[in-house]
């Protein structure tokens, strides 16, 4: 199981946890799409930036 991660708003102004969060994941411009393995570290992760990436699972 994975999670299909896309960078929908823009990371300007966030709180620096949210923009390490987001380069951690590998997301930089919005548009921008990676694909994780699902476990407890991305679901963190996703948790954290929760309010600017569109997760879907594949």
């Amino acid at each position: 199981m994975a999670y299909e991660i896309t960078l929908k708003k823009s990371l300007i102004g966030r709180r620096p946890n949210q923009i390490k969060t987001a380069h951690a994941l590998g997301l930089k411009k919005i548009g921008n799409i990676v694909i994780k393995e699902k476990n407890d570290a991305v679901d963190g992760m996703i948790k954290t930036i929760g309010h600017l990436v569109e997760v879907k699972e594949i």
